[in-house]
């Protein structure tokens, strides 16, 4: 199964708003809480009516602040949350300093977005995400409002530039609304759905609801609910689904590197492999000054970053250890098994990695080291134990691709 997490901004989205209908859904208060009392004095948490809908309200009851980016990043790293939650706090405000820049230049700083408020909603939202584990998030259009709106740098027509800059540079689908309807997503909201919005991820498949909460705005409109609605569903991705691959997160770790021979590079891989890094390679590259040198890149969950971090610059001897934190990713369901075959008389079983999309074998691989082994003791080539070893899994298996 895997588990979704659907946002539907009918009526608009902002950081509280989102705060709010995560804590609705389930996710950890306490956690969620902790982290937004650690940049701001106690938040409040109530509920409310909203057009008749009771939703959660979260308030920061924070004072405005002008702060530049960086600034903003250092109240981050003080917040007493998971390093998970602030490494995709840190590229909400990224995004939104991206926007600003290119609204006002390379000089800014961060006026309503830089308010203690709008960094608890951020730390808190993204708190209650990490909580809720979703597989696949899903944004659905966002209602955008409409008319004029006043902040900082005067008034401006709705959206506000820093939104509509944030909404250029994701593919979030909006909705502009009525005259009377004012600024309904702010560009927290924006970034945050931005942020948590899987790739190419616009409709829920067949699934089943298994939660729904109402995060509730500041104000109360009559005839249409002031909340963001968000839903928790599970879905086996059968039948019709336009997403056979799951998504997960996942840190790239790069340095380069024109003074290591091949057999401390291989070293050095396998020491990252046994540290619990997801994957490990070396890319020739040509460098400066014309220098032959290898682009060494290291995939790894979150936690294990600075780790491994740390073991590349002792391994390999670099300065600099680049890192792309939470890189979306599809994955396929993986599975092993062992499997029985005869080879020249002789039967071993060998373990099989298997891939597989919809419930369905689509690639499988015979374990490298117990075929080298078998291979070895037979004096065959280990391609042909490989052969014929994947051979035999494939009528194990329920393979699309298998000759009937």
């Amino acid at each position: 199964m895997v588990r979704f997490l659907v946002f539907d901004p009918f009526h608009g989205s902002a950081g509280d708003m989102i705060t709010g209908a995560l804590l609705d859904l389930g996710a950890d208060r306490q956690r969620v809480m902790q982290a937004m009392r650690s940049v701001v004095d106690e938040p409040h948490v109530s509920s409310v009516s909203r057009a008749g809908v009771r939703a959660m309200r979260v308030e920061t009851n924070a004072t405005s602040a002008t702060r530049s980016f960086d600034e903003v990043l250092a109240c981050l790293k003080t917040a007493d949350a998971s390093e998970e939650a602030i490494v995709i706090a840190e590229r909400v405000f990224r995004r939104i300093d991206e926007a600003e820049k290119s609204v006002h230049g390379e000089s800014t700083h961060f006026h309503e977005v830089g308010a203690d408020d709008a960094i608890a909603d951020v730390i808190g939202a993204c708190t209650a995400l990490v909580s809720l584990k979703p597989d696949i998030v899903v944004v659905l259009p966002i209602h955008l409002g409409s008319g004029v709106s006043s902040g900082s740098h005067g008034i401006f027509p709705i959206p506000a530039p820093a939104t509509a800059a944030i909404l250029a540079r994701s593919d979030l689908r909006v909705i502009m609304g009525r005259e009377e309807e004012g600024e309904l997503c702010t560009p927290t909201g924006a970034a945050l759905l931005a942020e948590f919005s899987s790739p190419g991820a616009r409709v829920l498949p067949d699934a089943v609801v298994i939660a729904v909460g109402y995060g509730a705005g500041s104000r109360d409109y009559q005839g249409t609910p002031n909340v963001l609605r968000a839903f928790l569903a599970d879905s086996d991705l059968q039948g019709g689904c336009h997403a056979p691959l799951s998504c997960d997160c996942v840190d790239v770790l790069e340095t380069n590197v024109d003074d290591v021979n091949g057999e401390v590079l291989a070293s050095a891989l396998s020491s990252f492999m046994e540290a619990g890094a997801r994957d490990a390679s070396a890319i020739p590259c040509l460098m400066k000054k014309g220098r032959a040198g290898q682009l060494v890149r290291v995939i790894c969950e979150t936690e294990k970053s600075q780790e491994l971090a740390t073991l590349m610059a002792r391994e390999l001897g670099t300065l600099g250890i680049r890192c792309q934190p939470m890189v979306h990713r599809f994955i396929a369901e993986r599975k092993t098994m062992k499997v029985s075959a005869r080879i020249a008389g002789q039967e071993r079983e060998v373990t099989v990695k298997c891939g597989l999309m919809n419930g369905e074998c689509y690639t499988l691989k015979a374990e490298y080291e117990e075929a080298f082994a078998w291979a070895r003791d037979l004096g065959i080539p280990v391609r042909e134990v490989a052969r014929i070893v994947e051979d035999t899994a494939r009528d194990c298996c329920v393979n699309p691709y298998k000759r009937s």
